[in-house]
């Protein structure tokens, strides 16, 4: 089943965005500072992993706001794309969960969204 994944989203986005998830039956959750050395492979199982009391406090390691797709079929990613658009809500960084990311924390994901990101905006390539 399709799930996402939401980072930073100010209050009263999540609110436009949280309608938008539930019309479109896609389960979804916020991953909390605490959560992002954990391999988004394991956050997106839709589990909240317990973590050390010590951690659960943590400062978030970015700030930007993120989506992270799960489990998607192509026709339910253009489904949502449209919808986010339409519903004018705008989240720079998305992503999908991958064979290659799933190993990764959400912090290793977020820089690599930023470096494709830079590269696009000044029409250079993500890597050598």
């Amino acid at each position: 089943m399709a799930n996402v994944l939401l980072y930073n989203i100010d209050k009263d986005k999540l609110a436009k965005l949280t309608v938008v998830l539930v019309r479109s039956g896609i389960r979804w959750r916020a991953v909390a500072a605490a959560e992002y050395a954990l391999p988004i492979g394991i956050l997106a199982t839709g589990a909240a992993p317990e973590l050390p009391a010590e951690i659960q406090d943590a400062e978030p390691a970015f700030t930007d706001e993120l989506l992270l797709m799960n489990g998607f079929t192509r026709a339910q990613l253009n489904a949502l794309l449209d919808a986010l658009r339409k519903s004018r809500i705008s989240i720079p960084l998305k992503a999908i969960v991958t064979e290659t990311n799933a190993s990764w924390s959400s912090v290793q994901l977020h820089r690599e969204l930023c470096t494709e990101r830079e590269a696009m905006e000044s029409g250079g390539r993500a890597h050598s």
